[in-house]
């Protein structure tokens, strides 16, 4: 079981990053085709473009939906393997947090179209596997303050689930900012990446919410305490309530546009340090 997980970890990385190159070149093709029609280049000009743009996206769409299939395939091998939920160490959770991240972008892809959004995402994704390549992969014993694979897997699996929602509030964030910048025909309307950006925050605050309250039940089973001000507990804290200023400043004070997506960037550099903090930030979350 341990062999095919690293085999479908392999499988999914080299879909993944063959899937970030043809959406890529979908982007490329659709600047291509919105160039031609607006110089009133040739039908042949545009009818390739077309053409081109339209494989991209069917066959750049498969490969990421494949990719997703590897990697749940990698999670579930491996919790076979090690007889409990895979979010012990620096390698699983990378892997989860990419398999999430990769995952809630293919819904917001299904749901709104706004295929290049993959152009942010998916390099988060790719930079999470290949980080996971780097770190040792071997299936160790539990610590006994992991020793609880109910809370483990929900407390986890919750949190890969934020930070992949906030991962697409952070591509729909950048590329707001773009097209505020340059306007380009090429790229969705302004408005429509907003939306994405605060629906992207809708589901992934209340995630978040979670996250913390399962920490501090799971906190005090194993410590003795619900909260302590743990370096992670404290970053945490204070990932939640970047995202919870950005609702409350569009919610309630009309805050939209560029402010907004500053926040959201700013958030999810909140979401990195909260993920990456294991390696600075000692504490009792250390051992992870």
């Amino acid at each position: 079981m341990y062999g095919l997980s690293q085999f479908s970890y392999l499988l999914g990385l080299i879909a993944l990053t063959s899937a970030a190159a043809l959406y890529l070149l979908n982007g490329l093709g659709n600047r291509a085709l919105d160039l031609a029609r607006s110089n009133g280049h040739a039908t042949v000009m545009t009818t390739g473009a077309t053409m081109l743009s339209t494989a991209t996206r069917r066959i750049g769409t498969m490969l990421a939906v494949n990719a997703f299939i590897f990697l749940t395939a990698c999670l579930a091998f491996r919790w076979a393997a090690a007889g409990y939920g895979p979010f012990s160490n620096m390698y699983e959770f990378s892997i989860a947090f990419a398999w999430a991240a990769l995952g809630i972008y293919l819904v917001f892809e299904l749901r709104y179209g706004l295929r290049i959004l993959a152009a942010l995402v998916l390099p988060v994704a790719i930079g999470l596997l290949l980080y996971a390549g780097t770190v040792p992969s071997e299936i160790k014993p539990l610590v006994p303050a992991l020793q609880n694979d109910v809370l483990l897997t929900l407390h986890v699996a919750v949190a890969v689930a934020a930070y992949g929602a906030f991962s697409v509030g952070f591509g729909a964030a950048v590329l707001y900012l773009i097209q505020e910048r340059l306007s380009l025909a090429w790229l969705p309307k302004s408005s429509e990446l907003d939306l994405v950006a605060y629906r992207s925050v809708v589901l992934g605050f209340p995630l978040m919410l979670l996250v913390i309250i399962l920490g501090a039940l799971w906190a005090d089973i194993a410590w003795g305490r619900y909260w302590g001000w743990d370096p992670k507990e404290t970053a945490s804290l204070v990932t939640l309530l970047l995202y919870g200023g950005y609702l409350h400043a569009r919610v309630l004070r009309g805050w939209h546009g560029t402010r907004s997506a500053l926040l959201l960037i700013i958030g999810f550099a909140g979401v990195l340090f909260t993920y990456f903090g294991n390696y600075f930030l000692g504490g009792l979350h250390s051992y992870a």
